[in-house]
């Protein structure tokens, strides 16, 4: 429109001119996750969670189609990293080395981050409000809310005596640094007692490699002490492996059925004197009953122990913020599509990482961002009318049974009859008969994956 004709317009036409004009502008003024959905411009995708999963899928988003609008909103400015967590309760590394900031993606990939904590949904409208007052418009949702821990699902622990006595230290924190400096200043002959969680549960391995690396730093330090891992399982993801690392390195004697199947693959020693550390599987009486705070014991099925430092990583389910949402079914964990982890039960929304219902797939920090990774393809592919591509996934978890002792299972996974199913052609696992040299190097890998791995997900 030229200055004549613009003129000539009558006032009501100019009047409704004017407030298009100064509309536009405003919108694009708004940042992108203030701009209502539908608005016109390019679709904008939120995120709510910032650790693993949500910043890899905002991250690809960006990749796949850098013209995205991505968002993601997170409480916490800075990530701490779960993963290489139980590091710190042997001062291998510290609290600092847990902190991974979000300031490359936003430099590098220009994901807007808003720092506050949801606490509304509107499905219908498409939108989300939070603690701060803010009112976050969405074309598409996806929510990576972790997990929440259930203190009390035992008799004597709540959140409460977790944070100052009977730390979980699952979700690393205040409680990682409390539970260091418990094992740290344990007395000399003491007893640590770490509690196991029931499946399902984030990072299968964990709790296990975590009793490791205790035994493994108690002693030369605290040569007499005791560390009983107390399990309402009878086996566990990486058993075999980690028990014969136990077996080598810390005078561990197997249970027999394990003798039974290890022992013609390769040889298992037994000890007369077994070492500090000790295995009750819930076969055994290990399933725990409830915590003393006060009195320092643990009440099992069959016994009661006293400790000096008790570790109890409870049972988990979805993250508060999936519940909040909508998002979870009666078992506290959030069903989706496989195909696409569209949420079943939330419209133009996606959930992806520990809380989701994804079959055999584990719950854990690769996962995650695999999942991450097929869910920002389908959506940029369902966005410009394209069919999504079949996906299919994968999984590495590193673990170690000493600091120069690795192991690791490694799966492929594909949609089979709507679920997803293990289609690992081989072994999973770092054979039973690895050379000295292997298991050095998978330790080596451990360590490697903990900064690419990072990389992949927050640079």
């Amino acid at each position: 429109m030229n200055k004549k004709s613009a003129m000539t317009l009558t006032n009501p036409d100019r009047r409704r001119f004017l407030a298009a004009s100064l509309g536009a502008l405003s919108l694009a003024a708004l940042p992108a996750w203030a701009r209502p959905a539908g608005s016109g411009t390019k679709a904008h995708i939120v995120i709510a969670g910032g650790g693993v999963g949500g910043c890899t899928v905002a991250k690809y988003l960006k990749l796949f189609d850098p013209d995205l609008w991505v968002t993601v909103v997170e409480r916490n400015p800075v990530y701490l990293r779960p993963y290489g967590s139980s590091e710190v309760l042997t001062g291998h590394v510290d609290m600092a080395d847990l902190r991974v900031s979000y300031d490359l993606l936003k430099e590098r990939y220009g994901i807007e981050f808003v720092i506050d904590a949801i606490t509304g949904f509107d499905p219908t409208a498409r939108t989300l409000t939070t603690a701060g007052g803010q009112n976050i418009g969405y074309d598409r949702l996806i929510v990576a809310p972790g997990i929440q821990l259930l203190y009390d699902a035992y008799e004597g622990l709540s959140e409460e005596i977790a944070e100052q006595a009977i730390p979980a230290a699952w979700i690393p924190g205040l409680q990682t640094a409390l539970l260091a400096k418990q094992l740290q200043g344990m007395r000399q002959g003491g007893t640590f007692v770490l509690v196991a969680p029931p499946n399902p549960y984030r990072c299968p391995p964990g709790p296990y490699e975590r009793a490791a690396l205790a035994v493994e730093w108690l002693r030369p330090r605290n040569p007499r002490a005791k560390v009983i891992l107390l399990d309402p399982k009878d086996s566990f993801v990486t058993d075999e492996t980690m028990l014969l690392g136990w077996n080598r390195l810390y005078d561990f004697n197997l249970p027999p059925d394990y003798r039974e199947r290890i022992s013609p693959k390769v040889e298992v020693r037994e000890y007369a004197t077994p070492g500090m550390l000790s295995w009750v599987r819930g076969q055994d009486g290990g399933r725990l009953i409830a915590v003393d705070a006060v009195k320092g014991r643990v009440e099992t099925e069959t016994d009661t122990i006293a400790a000096d430092v008790i570790n109890v990583i409870p049972p988990m389910q979805a993250g508060k913020l999936a519940h909040l949402l909508g998002l979870t079914d009666g078992s506290g964990w959030c069903p989706v599509t496989r195909r696409t982890f569209a949420s079943s039960l939330q419209p133009q929304v996606h959930v992806i990482g520990d809380a989701c219902i994804a079959d055999a797939m584990p719950k854990s920090g690769f996962s995650a961002n695999t999942q991450a990774k097929t869910v920002a393809r389908a959506i940029v592919e369902e966005l410009a009318g394209r069919p999504t591509p079949v996906p299919v996934w994968e999984n590495t978890c590193y673990a170690l049974a000493g600091s120069d002792y690795g192991l690791f299972v490694a799966d492929v996974f594909r949609l089979v009859d709507g679920k997803i199913a293990r289609a690992n052609a081989g072994s999973r696992y770092l054979p039973l008969d690895a050379s000295p040299m292997q298991i050095k190097l998978a330790a080596r890998y451990q360590q490697t994956w903990l900064r690419t791995f990072t990389a992949d997900c927050f640079a």
